[in-house]
């Protein structure tokens, strides 16, 4: 049976306050357990309280664990859930929300049910209202440069003037401010600030210094 709200459950009407509070949620995809912490001291250091760790590495959910542990008000998610079994174990490990690539009816079903915020993930107008039957007003717009960018954004927002997107895939600082400047646009996705070279390099210094421009970026654009 489906499962369908009139209304985000209030997990998800709580984070796309918080999104739009920060502005720029950092998509990290995480080599190393050990260096979790010193990423998220680095972005909270540079203004930025919020990371989305993708499940994409074995050190994704002990990375999620550790930050939660260290910084338990950060705003914390999982990206790159594909299955249910993901679901849980973020949920488990410390994660805020969920980040889907696609709209997976069981993934959000599933999260639906458990009261778990999910940004599923859209970038057609059929995708969008499959979401959208699921009462889900708050999705990830992905591959966002890829598929035509600010512009190709903005005309999805006419029709769907209820929904909020976050632009997540080739975003850069350069870029940023023509997203954070489409109302619907409470926060971006990027990974420019969370390289995993930088983070391999330990250059925590260099996250930090792009998380505050990030930070600037945003509160110019608004």
């Amino acid at each position: 049976m489906r499962v369908h709200v009139d209304q985000p459950v209030e997990a998800l009407a709580t984070l796309a306050g918080r999104l739009r509070a920060v502005g720029v949620v950092p998509v990290v995809e995480l080599p190393a357990v050990e260096l979790a912490v010193p990423l998220a001291e680095a972005l909270v250091a540079g203004g930025l309280p919020c990371v989305e760790i993708t499940l994409r590495t074995p050190a994704a959910l002990l990375g999620l664990e550790s930050i939660r542990s260290r910084f338990p008000d950060i705003l914390l998610g999982a990206g790159t859930v594909l299955s249910t079994e993901q679901v849980d174990h973020a949920v488990f490990a410390g994660a805020d929300f969920i980040v889907s690539p696609g709209t997976n009816p069981r993934l959000v079903e599933h999260c639906l049910a458990k009261g778990v915020a999910i940004l599923p993930g859209v970038c057609t107008p059929s995708e969008i209202e499959t979401a959208r039957s699921y009462g889900l007003r708050a999705l990830k717009f992905f591959p966002a440069e890829p598929m035509g960018g600010a512009a190709f954004l903005r005309a999805l927002c006419g029709p769907y003037r209820d929904v909020e997107f976050v632009p997540t895939g080739g975003i850069t600082a350069a870029v940023l401010p023509d997203y954070l400047a489409i109302p619907q646009v409470p926060a971006c996705g990027g990974s420019w600030m969370v390289k995993p070279e930088l983070l391999r390099a330990g250059a925590f210094d260099r996250v930090m210094a792009l998380a505050e421009e990030a930070t600037e970026i945003v509160g110019r654009s608004r």
